[in-house]
């Protein structure tokens, strides 16, 4: 899906949802997350029928952000933004074989050329992508992941699932990021070489991006609904390619009646 065709959501989580290009930002996500407490609820007993543990490990995930969001605090002060942007700009590149390997599978050929082009531009003029060459050329950027591929085969509703350290996800996105794990060139590295400084700087440059959200997050009156909802509401718009389908108010109604 094209990263400049958005709706209002998408705008305000753009940086919450790079992880939908790359299975990594599932673990700033869920970093982010702040508590609410563990207090089983039954806020949708359909899409979250584990909400109580849910929660749970949302308040987990929160006390590891304790650590990881003053080193990030300390990264941003003294990496100038300029190098911020191509630090973030080169391991978005490294995404690609994932980002391809899904639209060959999503049968979205076209696409699947432009992004090869997109890489080939970056990783040349763009010298190994830290210039963003190709979105001035004209180039489109596609985010896609294989639990947005098992989406467009059929598996439409999933439950919300949060994993430890790995934050928000559902039963069928967190199988995907399995895949995404294996097959990033920046997880491929550290588990072939054994060489995690890359995985590590990639995460620090993410949590850094995403200090700005905090505010908006932590101030939300229950920050567990805030982050789930606006999750699942992200992953539908790259699902189904910035068009995600209107609620069906007239069901809602009748669970209301009921």
């Amino acid at each position: 899906m094209t990263r400049s065709r958005g709706a209002t959501m998408h705008v305000i989580l753009n940086t919450y949802t790079r992880t939908s290009r790359t299975g990594l930002l599932l673990l700033c996500l869920g970093l982010l997350g702040g508590c609410a407490g563990t207090q089983s609820r039954n806020t949708d007993p359909v899409g979250d029928p584990w909400e109580g543990y849910n929660r749970k490990m949302h308040a987990f995930n929160m006390g590891i952000d304790k650590v990881a969001r003053p080193v990030a605090v300390g990264y941003d002060r003294i990496t100038p933004d300029p190098l911020q942007r191509g630090i973030g700009n080169f391991f978005r590149n490294l995404a690609y074989p994932v980002t391809l390997g899904n639209q060959i599978l999503q049968g979205k050929f076209v696409a699947g050329i432009e992004s090869t082009a997109r890489f080939l531009v970056n990783s040349t003029v763009g010298l190994l992508g830290f210039f963003d060459v190709a979105t001035k050329a004209g180039l489109p950027q596609y985010d896609e992941d294989f639990g947005q591929t098992m989406a467009k085969w059929g598996w439409d509703d999933s439950r919300y699932f949060v994993l430890p350290l790995l934050g928000p996800s559902t039963v069928r996105d967190g199988l995907g990021f399995s895949f995404f794990g294996y097959y990033n060139p920046v997880s491929w590295y550290a588990r072939e070489e054994h060489v995690y400084w890359p995985m590590a700087l990639d995460l620090l440059q993410i949590r850094a991006s995403l200090l700005p959200q905090d505010k908006a997050l932590y101030e939300a009156y229950d920050p567990y609904l805030f982050l789930r909802d606006a999750w699942l509401q992200n992953r539908a718009y790259l699902i189904h390619d910035g068009e995600p389908p209107s609620p069906d108010y007239e069901d809602y109604l009748d669970e209301v009646e009921d």
